[in-house]
């Protein structure tokens, strides 16, 4: 039972003010995820630089090439011969740098990809890890679409800017220091000219990554919107279909993917706005180095290697600089990716070990609360009050109520999904808050309303508490629960699939696997939550005895709407309001008069006037007008 609207914590807003200071501190955190693997990290940038030192050989060998050609029209004889020999050498280089400059830019990718999926794969583990550790009270605050919005797409987005930012950030910076520092030194003028565009570019990609990190953030909540409502239609493909809702659903979803579409092409025209800009500066400092430079070569005052080398240094920085858009697009998504990843990420689990928290021991123990009060929002209305209560081993407690009196309240904080605002919770005497999590829920089987099953084997179902479990005790867990004789039935008995959710069953029979899986692992305590109310109640009755008999050393709880079901506990407690309101056995409040005999009172006469419904139906299908010729000799028969 999750809180009310009224009383659960509104949904995270994620606004889209773009915070300048979170780029350096989110780039900078996923750069120190990468540092986790310093093999792949050396490797990766050995290889991005090696790259970039032989792109910078380039300018300076075809310089020298054009000098070295200019020497063959001026020299003649042995000077000549020695220009050949020097031309030819020059060239070689030039292809032994390109073939080695392929080689390294091909080992760059290949360790980036592999260092980018690594560190993916941390943190898709470590993201999985907090969602087992995060509390019930967490999951009711956000959508689990947006939990797989940021666990699929985020990730991605931050996996792309190990590949296509840090190792292309680091080759572009590379080649215009060392490339700044070269021109420098054999002109200024000429220098300052060809690095013209650099702070054009610079300002320009600045202003493009704010922009595009708040439409990445704009994106992101968007895409999270169609995961969520895409899951919610999968899931409820049945209700759609009944109530021919197709066209309804469609128009939803295809307004957000309208307005997703929308932004997409925004972020593409402010992208690409973003590189023409780069490249129209980028271009005019070409133009104006090849203008000047022609200019002094022709006063003699520089030579065309000279100038050939400025100009192939400029081409060499085109493709780099078009690069400048997909790392200023990589870092801008995974700013945004890694902030709303490390916003779960780094979530403190509210229900967690304490320090110094011991092993809860197994064996028979008695469950105990002592005037539990509880709330879901610190502030909101008081869900328990004042509950009071105790189960020894080998006995049952039923708990009934109306809806919303906090029935499956308790069930949560016995298994310590919630922690009580007052009052404590003991099993065998030990507060359930200094004992380890895994402990107490390996001596608590819940089983609760909603009876999901997981898309594998039955076997491995029944099991799923205990993998090791042998088959005896899964067999054996199955008859007490009343549905081995319909697994033994199934195609590959205890091995075949029950389908997503155990779609290839009933829900009577999806309920009594459930009560199977709760029952392998000898638990202390066993809590049914409302977990009988799709069994008829012939199979009911018999779960129950065999549960009486198997369960003898366990303090059972039994949750039911169903008064039937309760008939034999041993101490039944009726809770309105959060408070309990009557307690006794069932011939104790049935003579007390109070809500549950009233309650018992309604249950028993709409059964009657079911059955009557029934005979009804009967008399009218089967006996027709000619129905009292039939009970005249009926009647005499009997008399």
């Amino acid at each position: 039972m999750t809180a009310p609207a009224s009383d659960s914590p509104a949904p995270p807003q994620f606004s889209e003010h773009v915070d300048l200071h979170a780029m350096p501190r989110v780039l900078g955190r996923l750069a120190r995820l990468a540092l986790r693997h310093p093999w792949r990290c050396v490797a990766a940038v050995a290889c991005a630089l090696g790259a970039a030192i032989f792109n910078l050989v380039m300018p300076r060998l075809l310089g020298r090439a054009v000098d070295q050609a200019g020497h063959l029209v001026d020299d003649t004889g042995a000077a000549l011969a020695g220009a050949e020999q020097a031309l030819a050498v020059t060239a070689v280089l030039i292809v032994a740098a390109c073939a080695i400059r392929g080689t390294l830019t091909g080992l760059q990718g290949y360790c980036g990809e592999t260092l980018s999926q690594r560190v993916a794969y941390d943190l898709r583990m470590a993201f999985y890890d907090k969602l087992q550790q995060l509390p019930f009270s967490y999951h009711d605050r956000i959508h689990t679409g947006e939990l797989v919005a940021r666990g699929m797409l985020d990730l991605e987005g931050v996996r792309a800017f190990f590949e296509f930012g840090i190792l292309r950030a680091i080759t572009l910076a590379l080649l215009l220091g060392v490339g700044s520092w070269r021109l420098l030194g054999v002109d200024p003028g000429l220098g300052l000219l060809a690095l013209s565009f650099v702070p054009f570019v610079l300002c320009i990609a600045i202003g493009a990554a704010v922009r595009l990190r708040a439409s990445w953030q704009r994106l992101q909540k968007m895409m999270a919107e169609l995961t969520l409502r895409m899951e919610e239609n999968l899931q409820g493909v049945r209700v759609v279909r009944a109530f021919h809702s197709k066209l309804a659903e469609l128009a939803r979803f295809d307004e957000i993917s309208l307005r997703a579409l929308r932004l997409s092409n925004m972020r593409i025209t402010e992208r690409m706005g973003s590189i023409g800009l780069m490249t129209f500066f980028y271009y005019v400092s070409m133009a104006l180095v090849l203008w000047v430079g022609g200019r002094r070569v022709a006063a003699g005052e520089l030579t065309v290697g000279a100038l050939t080398e400025f100009l192939a240094f400029i081409t060499i920085l085109q493709q780099p600089l078009r690069q400048v858009g997909m790392v200023v697009n990589s870092s801008a998504r995974a700013t945004g990716s890694g902030a709303r990843l490390f916003e779960v990420l780094d979530a403190v689990p509210d229900i967690a070990d304490r320090p110094g928290a011991v092993e809860l021991q197994p064996g028979p123990k008695a469950l105990r609360f002592e005037n539990v009060g509880f709330r879901y929002v610190e502030g909101g209305r008081e869900v328990l009050r004042g509950i009071t209560f105790d189960v020894q081993p080998g006995r049952v407690l039923g708990i009934v109520g109306v809806p919303g009196s906090g029935k499956s309240t308790i069930a949560h904080l016995v298994s310590r999904f919630y922690d009580a605002g007052s009052g404590r919770i003991t099993l065998g005497g030990q507060d359930v808050r200094d004992v380890t999590l895994a402990s107490l829920r390996r001596e608590v089987a819940l089983v609760q309303q909603e009876n999901f099953l997981f898309d594998t084997s039955v076997h491995d179902n029944v099991a799923y508490a205990v993998p090791d479990a042998a088959i005896e005790e899964v067999t054996a867990a199955a008859r007490i629960a009343q549905i081995h004789d319909h697994v033994a039935h199934l195609p590959q008995g205890y091995g075949t699939r029950v389908g997503e959710r155990g779609a290839a069953l009933s829900g009577g029979q999806r309920q009594r696997l459930t009560i199977a899986r709760a029952l392998v692992g000898d638990p202390a305590v066993i809590v049914l939550d409302d977990s009988t109310a799709a069994i008829d109640p012939v199979t009911e009755g018999k779960v129950r005895a065999a549960l009486q008999d198997a369960c003898r050393d366990a303090a059972t709880v039994i949750i039911a709407h169903r008064l039937g079901a309760l008939r034999h506990a041993d101490h039944i407690i009726v809770l309105d309001a959060g408070a309990i309101v009557e307690r006794g056995d069932h011939a104790a409040l049935l003579a007390a008069g109070g809500r549950y005999a009233a309650l018992w009172a309604l249950q028993h006469r709409a059964a009657q006037d079911k059955e009557y419904e029934h005979r009804q139906e009967y008399d009218e299908k089967y006996r027709g007008d000619d129905h009292h010729a039939v009970e005249e000799p009926l009647a005499r028969v009997g008399t």
